[in-house]
């Protein structure tokens, strides 16, 4: 590949599995090109999560919208020597033009429930499986590990700080986005307020501090260049040391029209230290300066700290969201469920899927929380919320995205729809999700013709 040959990996179609490629030459050889239908959904939760939170949607209809081959990209097709001159033409005029049904981002969700419905001709949908579960997977399993940070942290501050330790560019700009979207007030990735419109927060490292004689004149270097947003870390040498001279300094400052923000703990035992630092700051007279912990936080962190009473107003999450170290996948799937007007099924040993067109009905309890789900076929009459709306015909959007903000909104409104149990980072017993008795008929229907065909 030629060094100045400049690709963008994310919308490119060879973003993709070789053997996506080799059915695709296998399908156009036979001429299969009938509507297929595939979803997009969870086997199963981790031990650890209670429910799932879907997330990546936007980044899917960008994709599906874009998705071409390039020349160059053909080309190196052509010369791989594993497919025919008439599939590489195939190939070159080869768009989306599909119909997609999805949950709306920001839906609670729980297995099995299909998250993403994608009708099309066969070889369209089975392209899009490798990119369409990289962007749903990731986002939803960021999300899903936010959202249990936001519902423990009961409306302190949250702010993602995991872009140098999050696995590849493209993981951290979208762990920002996925955890904005869960709830977190912004992310220090400069980028994703850039892309994403995402809150963008900062304060100073430690190696700003070293690189001054004298830890006050770090502090007051920094006010001075950035007057709007004096958040001072103050755990580089002797904490409550720093925290006197923040006191000492806030009266300068004041005369020059600076107010001191915060003050930042990265190290040690938070809970003691944001008690001492409180006590230092209230007796200086700065009540109104918050304190923002850091330092390998997760939400079991964030927990403890804040049922402890720890005098902590905002926590900075990094390496443990970005990586969702604890739960780093889902048990996720792309499958086929109709081809050509026929229900399809996997009958795998610990994979087996629900045939055909799927819809998810969402019960409410008296007290507005979630009551319960019933997985059955799109056009069942059942009473309940219908969870799978359509948001693409014919490759087009239905409608403009909705804006970040106001994904965000609902996310919220759907985590204060969670049963009180749902709520806690330990969970029993699980959320019901029935099968409707239809959905059990279609997929004995579907057994017994594929095995009286299998057995011909």
């Amino acid at each position: 590949m030629d060094e100045h040959y400049a690709i963008n990996p994310g919308t490119s179609a060879l973003l993709t599995d070789l053997y996506q490629l080799t059915m695709l030459q296998a399908y156009f050889d036979k001429g299969m090109e009938d509507s297929a239908v595939f979803e997009f959904s969870s086997r199963k939760l981790p031990s650890t999560r209670g429910f799932l939170m879907a997330a990546g949607l936007e980044q899917v209809l960008d994709f599906l919208e874009h998705m071409r081959f390039t020349s160059e990209e053909l080309e190196w097709l052509a010369q791989s020597g594993r497919f025919s001159r008439d599939f590489i033409d195939y190939l070159d005029r080869l768009r989306f033009a599909g119909d997609v049904h999805a949950m709306p981002e920001g839906t609670i969700f729980f297995p099995p429930e299909p998250i993403m419905r994608v009708t099309a001709p066969l070889p369209q949908a089975q392209l899009v499986e490798t990119r369409l579960i990289n962007l749903l997977h990731f986002q939803t399993l960021i999300a899903s590990k936010a959202a249990r940070a936001v519902l423990v942290a009961r409306g302190k501050g949250l702010i993602d700080f995991g872009l140098r330790r999050a696995h590849g560019a493209e993981a951290g700009l979208l762990a920002a986005r996925a955890s904005y979207l869960a709830g977190f007030a912004g992310t220090a990735t400069v980028l994703a307020g850039f892309l994403y419109g995402v809150p963008v927060y900062g304060t100073m490292a430690h190696s700003f501090v070293q690189a001054h004689d004298d830890e006050a004149e770090a502090f007051e270097h920094f006010a001075n260049t950035q007057p709007d947003n004096v958040v001072l870390l103050i755990d580089t040498y002797d904490t409550e040391a720093a925290a006197e001279k923040v006191v000492a300094l806030a009266p300068r400052l004041q005369q020059e029209g600076i107010h001191i923000k915060g003050v930042r703990l990265d190290s040690g035992d938070l809970a003691d230290l944001a008690r001492k630092v409180r006590r230092i700051l209230d007796d200086g007279g700065l009540t109104d300066v918050r304190i923002l912990a850091s330092g390998n936080l997760d939400e079991e962190a964030v927990r403890n700290l804040v049922e402890s009473n720890a005098p902590i107003d905002d926590f900075a999450i990094g390496t443990r969201l970005d990586t969702s170290v604890d739960v780093p996948y889902l048990d996720c799937a792309y499958k086929l469920h109709e081809y050509a007007g026929q229900a399809r099924r996997k009958r795998s040993t610990g994979k087996a899927t629900w045939p055909g067109r799927k819809q998810v009905f969402r019960q409410s309890g008296p007290d507005g929380h979630m009551g319960g789900d019933i997985l059955a076929l799109e056009d069942d009459p059942l009473q309940g919320e219908p969870l799978l709306q359509q948001v693409m015909r014919a490759g087009q959007r239905l409608h403009p995205s909705p804006p970040l903000s106001e994904v965000r909104q609902y996310a919220a409104a759907e985590l204060a729809r969670l049963p009180d149990h749902l709520r806690q980072l330990r969970v029993e017993p699980p959320y019901t999700v029935s099968i409707a008795t239809t959905l059990h008929e279609l997929a004995d229907a579907v057994d017994r013709r594929t095995s009286v065909t299998s057995s011909l």
